[in-house]
């Protein structure tokens, strides 16, 4: 890979503590349909079929970030949910989810390259920005999935 694409590649890893079970949070994790009604920034999720769709998201810097999402790995022994993502980003997120003492350890990793242009120009001096963004947009969704999780799925 040359140095100007290495530029634009971000990687990403956040780890959430819920209190709920491991198969709870896999469950819902599951339906991506859903995640609109629990992470804010999620602003539209569109079931293409059983392993596939769009997002379209949106977090506080303003643009929306408009991807193809495709299953790749569903291993609930080993609690892995993994996507190939296409569009403005290119590459893959996975979430990981483990038993703890109470409740679930939730990893959720993402190596992506930046194709939108606008967003490319911003690489350089806006990367400490995009990178908060994300960190904002991560514990907005650690937040309204353990919400999610206490009130039954009724948010």
């Amino acid at each position: 890979m040359d140095r100007h694409r290495h530029r634009y590649r971000y990687r990403f890893r956040s780890v959430w503590e819920l209190d709920a079970p491991p198969g709870a949070v896999l469950a819902v994790l599951s339906r991506p349909g859903d995640y609109p009604r629990w992470w804010p920034q999620v602003r539209a999720v569109t079931v293409l079929g059983e392993d596939r769709g769009t997002v379209r998201v949106r977090s506080l810097l303003p643009y929306e970030l408009n991807l193809a999402a495709r299953a790749v790995r569903r291993d609930p022994a080993a609690g892995v949910l993994e996507i190939a993502l296409r569009g403005d980003l290119d590459g893959w997120a996975r979430w990981t989810v483990t038993a703890q003492s109470r409740g679930s350890r939730v990893v959720y990793e993402q190596e992506v390259e930046v194709r939108r242009p606008l967003l490319r120009r911003l690489t350089g001096p806006g990367r400490p920005l995009l990178r908060a963004n994300h960190a904002l947009m991560m514990r907005a969704g650690r937040r309204g999935l353990a919400a999610y999780l206490r009130t039954g799925h009724r948010i």
